[in-house]
């Protein structure tokens, strides 16, 4: 029953997408037609509906708008100027210095922002005018801006790691958000060595002369606020001065504040920030509700005991089990959102990682990391097309530098999944684990 019931969801779902319905009623009818074989109709369609509601009414979800409405404040303008002039001011001398440098923004701004799409679209206007003026081929500058973005869903605060912790079960936020750290610094170091390489080959050094100290200091001082959301917001969480969902409401208040002195925000553009944060969120809440449904279907008719017995069957290797759910995420991600993915793989992977030891801490970061590539892999990559735009170049002029940041992110991958210490040195470091 359970592997008949798995292959009526992934039908059905695959099938209900390819007609362009979205995802959240898809996975909601792919479950009932996946319980009814068991489950009368109206029993059925009144317990899926007391499933929304019970996965809609937790209140750790409030802190997904309010990062979310954080998020969209700090979109405003002048923030990412700030940030990448710390980022030049810092990195600078390298080879490729305004390539690294759009690494390094991008992973910052996109921890402040919560989006790598908006990351991409911030940074990479600011310093495209630059890597024009140097002759830095704007295929180049794309794929650079497109691979590195993703890179600040790890670094928290991540709505990505707050909706693993509600699926997995109530993994500690806190500890995820610490986990994160090093995954998303592993990424944007992977990016790095490679816009360096490519620098050299190309003959594109960095900015001449001496380090700078007087501009490190002028630019530091003007980051600092931009930078102390992330301090004030994750360091109160992690210290217990807070929690998650207080911190949110923080960064809200952080982040409007800055907005204001910063004199980039109008009432009109707050209505439009409020109104945009409102939607996203509705969705996002809203296929966490629908998403119970599915939880519920895969309990009931034992699903994830079924796969974890069949990889088990497979293999009893750990490495081998990984690699394979490593292969099944980087599909599934080429073709579907972060968040969906997180709500479908995590009941039926956890489990099987569970078995062999594996910490939920350390699968939830290789589960997003996995789910973050698909952010930059056709066909949907979002937020690849977006640096393709800013860039003013097409997707084929892209892939070939694309390759070799595949390359080196695939290698981070690694890492963070046969390397534990990765994702759980600093929360265990402060006492977390």
């Amino acid at each position: 029953m359970a592997i008949q019931s798995l292959l009526i969801i992934l039908a059905v779902l695959a099938l209900l997408l390819i007609a362009g319905v979205p995802i959240s009623y898809s996975i909601g009818i792919s479950s009932l037609a996946a319980i009814l074989q068991v489950v009368p109709l109206d029993v059925s369609v009144l317990t899926a509906s007391q499933r929304i509601f019970v996965g809609m009414s937790k209140f750790s979800l409030t802190a997904i708008p309010f990062f979310i409405l954080a998020g969209n404040l700090m979109n405003q303008g002048g923030i990412a100027k700030r940030l990448v002039d710390f980022v030049l001011a810092v990195l600078g001398k390298l080879p490729g210095a305004l390539l690294v440098t759009n690494v390094g923004a991008n992973a910052l701004f996109g921890a402040i922002s919560g989006s790598a799409s908006a990351a991409a679209a911030a940074v990479g206007s600011m310093v495209r005018e630059g890597e024009e003026e140097q002759g830095y081929p704007p295929a180049l500058c794309a794929a650079t801006n497109g691979a590195s973005a993703p890179a600040g869903l790890l670094i928290p605060p991540s709505n990505a790691l707050i909706t693993y912790s509600l699926v997995s079960g109530g993994t500690s936020v806190a500890a995820l958000f610490l986990a994160g750290y090093l995954p998303g610094v592993i990424w944007s170091a992977c990016c790095i060595a490679v816009a360096v390489i490519i620098a050299r080959k190309n003959g594109h050094r960095g900015t001449s002369g001496r380090f700078d100290w007087k501009n490190l200091l002028h630019a530091t001082l003007r980051a600092i606020p931009a930078l102390s959301l992330i301090v004030v917001v994750i360091g109160g969480i992690i210290a217990g001065v807070f929690t998650a969902t207080e911190g949110s409401a923080i960064a809200v208040a952080y982040a409007l504040i800055l907005s204001i002195c910063y004199r980039s925000l109008s009432w009109k553009s707050f209505w439009r920030i409020v109104t945009d944060s409102a939607k996203m969120s509705g969705m996002i809440v809203f296929l966490i509700g629908v998403s119970n449904i599915m939880g519920w279907v895969m309990a009931f008719t034992q699903i994830p005991q079924a796969i974890s017995a069949a990889l088990l069957g497979f293999t009893d290797s750990p490495v081998i089990i990984l690699l394979v759910m490593n292969v099944i995420l980087l599909a599934a991600g080429t073709f579907m959102d972060v968040t969906p993915a997180i709500l479908i793989f995590t009941p039926l992977f956890l489990p099987v990682v569970k078995t062999f030891g594996m910490s939920p801490i350390q699968f939830g970061l290789i589960l997003v990391y996995n789910l973050c590539i698909g952010n930059i892999t056709p066909p949907v990559g979002n937020t690849l097309f977006v640096a393709i735009k800013i860039g003013q170049t097409s997707l084929a002029r892209v892939m070939p530098y694309m390759l070799m940041y595949y390359a080196a992110i695939l290698a981070g991958l690694l890492l963070v999944t046969y390397f534990p210490a990765i994702s759980l040195a600093l929360p265990m470091a402060a006492g977390m684990i």
